[in-house]
């Protein structure tokens, strides 16, 4: 889930920086620090939006930098278990598929696609149903829940994020959609 949160920092702009507006130097400064960080209660910061106030700066001895505090606005994901999410497969292995659901990516079990089994085409680079009528492949939009949600503050790409699709209305939309229409009846043709 996306949310806009007001938080506040204590931000390092370097010297070099100094001779422009501080507004924009600050944000700058915060936008290289605090974009792409994965936080265990923040999530994953997405973007620093709007600069609300600026302390006032301070040097420390040693360090010709200045330091200010500052109150800003960001835009963050938060993975919340149980949430349904749609996403984009970016890869299929033979363990599963990767699904990008924004600022991250989860992970969708083989076991968890369809009740039905699923194996790994690897010449095709899919998986498909036992019976053939199914198939998940790089590029497909599907709709998830989040049942699993482990993040990793030192190595955000090692955060992982457990998917589902073996719930109603979930799976690849193409699936849903057929799903959806009428059945038509073979003895009226």
């Amino acid at each position: 889930m996306y949310k806009r949160m007001k938080l506040s920092d204590t931000i390092r702009v370097a010297p070099r920086l100094l001779g422009e507006d501080v507004g924009v130097s600050v944000k700058d400064a915060l936008k290289e620090k605090l974009e792409g960080r994965v936080d265990k209660t923040l999530g994953a910061i997405v973007a620093v939006t709007d600069i609300e106030e600026v302390g006032e700066g301070h040097i420390l001895v040693g360090d010709g930098a200045v330091y200010y505090d500052v109150v800003f606005d960001a835009i963050v994901f938060i993975p919340q278990l149980q949430e349904v999410i749609e996403g984009l497969v970016v890869e299929t292995v033979e363990f599963g598929a990767f699904v990008s659901i924004g600022a991250m990516d989860g992970l969708l079990h083989v076991s968890q696609v369809t009740d039905d089994f699923m194996s790994y085409d690897g010449k095709n680079g899919r998986l498909l149903s036992k019976n053939g009528d199914r198939t998940l492949s790089e590029g497909d939009k599907v709709r998830a829940r989040i049942v699993a949600v482990s993040t990793n503050e030192r190595e955000p790409r090692d955060s992982k994020i457990g998917l589902t699709m073996r719930q109603h209305a979930l799976g690849r939309l193409e699936w849903l959609e057929d799903a959806r229409k009428p059945k038509s009846d073979e003895s009226n043709e």
